[in-house]
């Protein structure tokens, strides 16, 4: 390899990114204008009422998808990383308890499920902060990793660094990691991936879970091509309310599959593939 950044015969660093919105999305009763308006059905009610339905859709993620997730991620011994709202633990402890028991990693999805980038700078830092101590007291562990709702402000970065952050994954740009001076200091980059991410299945009634899952195994073969030449990273984002369902957990258990057959597959959490990349590739 002209490159060696991850361990000893490793071709490709895979990253299993479990999303937990679940409990933190909009709704009136926490004080927003109106309900979520991301939703399977496509119904954006613009209304200041519940949406009962559609928050039944969440729960399932916590009550249903969940425990299938975590029985998967456990039988094939995959470590992952759960980008986790904070509120959505906090509402949700037995989870929280069942993810650092698996030794997984926890990053932060913010302190709920909202957007970001339209906060003044001081409120930007108190969401980190706010989203910061909440995870740490329900995990026990201090996050080191950050993803945003969609959009970011030209502060994130600055304040992540100042917050301690190592890595950040708003971002699409590359399949491997690199650094960013943020301003007041660098911090990783890892991106992500929204081609493969399975909230297509939500927004797109015709998008199956055949046609996910062969993405995904495309997308891994390509990068396990290239990862025999220059270090590649993939990222494959799942929802507890989406990929749990019945009739797409099954997808998601023969892509674990597959992987597995495949040596030189470092499947590993966000937090190790940010450490061994700083350790290779030192900032400037």
């Amino acid at each position: 390899m002209a490159q060696q950044w991850w361990p000893d015969g490793t071709r490709l660093a895979l990253s299993i990114v479990v999303n937990v919105e679940e409990g933190a999305e909009m709704n009136i009763t926490d004080g927003d204008r109106g309900p979520e308006a991301v939703d399977e059905l496509g119904i954006a009610l613009r209304k200041p009422i519940r949406n009962y339905s559609n928050e039944s859709n969440y729960r399932y993620g916590i009550k249903a998808g969940a425990p299938r997730v975590m029985r998967l991620l456990q039988a094939h011994d995959v470590t992952a990383t759960f980008t986790a709202a904070a509120l959505s633990l906090e509402r949700a402890p037995d989870l929280a308890g069942e993810i650092v028991a698996g030794g997984h990693e926890v990053c932060s999805h913010g302190w709920r499920w909202v957007h970001q980038y339209q906060m003044t700078e001081a409120e930007e830092r108190a969401f980190i902060d706010k989203a910061t101590h909440s995870i740490e007291k329900t995990t026990g562990e201090r996050p080191v990793g950050w993803l945003s709702r969609y959009l970011l402000t030209d502060n994130t970065r600055r304040l992540l660094v100042e917050a301690g952050y190592r890595y950040h994954m708003d971002d699409f740009s590359d399949d491997r990691p690199f650094w960013d001076d943020a301003g007041a200091g660098a911090i990783v980059i890892l991106p992500y991936a929204l081609d493969s991410n399975d909230m297509k299945m939500w927004t797109d009634p015709a998008y199956t879970p055949e046609a996910w899952l062969q993405y995904a195994k495309d997308s891994f073969d390509w990068l396990y091509r290239e990862g025999a030449d220059e270090p590649r990273m993939m990222s494959l984002g799942v929802h507890l309310r989406i990929i749990g369902r019945p009739g797409r957990i099954g997808h998601f258990e023969r892509f674990l599959d597959y992987v597995n057959g495949h040596d030189g597959v470092w499947i590993t959490t966000r937090k190790d593939i940010a450490a061994q990349f700083a350790a290779a590739v030192p900032a400037n």
